[in-house]
This record gives C-alpha cells, structure tokens and sequence, in this order.
C-alpha cells in the first residue's frame, strides 16, 4: 500500500495529496531495508523454525522485528510546504509530530539531536540498535525507528512506535549464530524501550491512532480526512504483492522481479 501510493503520487505529480497511515502486522515479521544482506544480517534458520516470515521494504535502514508494534507511514510531495526539503528536515518534523501525541499520552519521548554510534557489531543489522539524528528517546532509549525513501519527487517515510519490546527475541531472530543470546540482549535492553513501559495504562491501538492522529493536524495546522485506496492505488497495490512482495527474489535477494 505504501509503495502503490508512493508510486501514484510520482503520477499525479502537482495533484497528489499528502497521505498519513497507521497499521500492525498480524504475526511477528521482520521487515529488511532495502539495502540489507539477509543471509548476513538475519537469522534465517531461526526465523523459518519460527514462522517469521521474512520481508523486503522499499525504504532503507535496519531490520525490524515487528509484533507488538504500531507502523506509521507519511507519502508526500518533496516540494510540499509541510515538510523542509531534504531528508533530515522531514525527519524532524515527524518526530515532532509523534513526540507531541506520545505527551497526549503520558510519555515524553525527546529528539535525538545527534546520531551516535552503535556499541554492538552483533546488533548492528537491527535498527534499533542505535538511534539516528532526530529520532525518538525515552530516557535515552529509543523507541521509534524510522525509514524514507525519496523518488522522483516524492518521498515515503515509515517507522515502527514499539508497543512492547521482546530482547530476547529480537535477538534470537537478528543475530545470525544459533547461541546463547543474553548478553546481546541485555545491552539491547539498556538502548531500547517501549510505550507500555511508561504509559500510565493500556491504551488501544486504535486510541493511540486517534491521538497520533490529532497531533498530526495540531502539529502541522492541517486537516486530516479519513479516506480509503483510490481505484488506481489498489491496482497498483495488486500488482506488486503479485510481482515483487511476495516474490522471494525481491524479499531474500533484494531483486527487482519485476518493472513497469
């Protein structure tokens, strides 16, 4: 859906509507960045014993094992007067965004002014093993990782707001040997965090949308109108879970099976 709405955007060019979506997933599954070597960086052995599957995402950055998660997308026009221009000032600006709907509900999640450098070779394919400029910490944990891509003229940003974190687990299904992983997932434990772990009560999912969603139009002074796939997105959409997504050659090998 991201990726048809990216692409839709790019053909309606000056007529394209910034969209912002939330979603989950409904079982664990690691989504790789585009750039990623899953036979180095994931424990495929682990992960197929496990029924994870395995993923590609068109955006950059680290692997994510997503679950308890709540995965936000934003596909806008570069030249769009919402966003600064290049990939950093977009960054800052939703961060903002999600900071300001995380103090709506009782957490206060601080922008990384700086990125700093990871402590951990193990880890260093999981994106939340070392937080990057401008995204989300909890008393210096971070608890929001985020992707973009940009491409002609537009740009699609994604990110994952941990609900619930598992170490352990993470740790079992990124890091590629098959022994034991404790002292992994300790150090993983101090450098990442997770909304219930700060929020006063449950919350559901679609309570935390609905805030989300408000500081969206706060944040940006904009209103946000619930809308469901053009005609031509979900053809599109169609079309690449047929020809790439769920294409081994595209998610394990990360070639493009498939053009047009």
């Amino acid at each position: 859906m991201d990726e048809a709405i990216l692409r839709e955007n790019q053909r309606r060019g000056s007529d394209a509507r910034p969209t912002l979506r939330f979603y989950g997933w409904t079982k664990p599954t690691i989504s790789l960045g585009y750039f990623q070597d899953v036979a180095a960086e994931v424990n495929i052995g682990f992960c197929r014993r496990n029924n994870i599957p395995i993923i590609r995402r068109p955006t950059g950055g680290k692997a994510v094992l997503h679950h308890d998660d709540l995965t936000y997308s934003v596909i806008a026009l570069e030249d769009n007067h919402l966003f600064p221009a290049g990939l950093l000032g977009t960054y800052k600006v939703i961060s903002r965004c999600i900071a300001a709907g995380l103090e709506k509900l009782g957490v206060r999640a601080d922008i990384l002014q700086e990125g700093r450098e990871s402590e951990s070779a193990e880890l260093s394919a999981f994106c939340f093993s070392v937080p990057s400029q401008y995204e989300l910490l909890v008393e210096k944990r971070k608890i929001c990782g985020s992707a973009q891509i940009r491409s002609r003229g537009v740009f699609l940003q994604h990110g994952s707001l941990l609900m619930n974190f598992d170490p352990v687990q993470t740790c079992r299904a990124l890091v590629t040997s098959d022994g034991p992983v404790s002292e992994e997932a300790s150090k993983l434990q101090q450098r990442v965090t997770s909304f219930y772990e700060y929020a006063d009560r449950r919350y559901a999912y679609e309570d935390v949308c609905g805030i989300l969603k408000r500081a969206f139009e706060e944040s940006l002074g904009i209103r946000l109108v619930d809308g469901v796939l053009t005609e031509e997105e979900e053809t599109v959409k169609e079309r690449l879970l047929e020809y790439k997504y769920r294409d081994s050659r595209w998610n394990m090998e990360g070639k493009r099976p498939y053009e047009y």
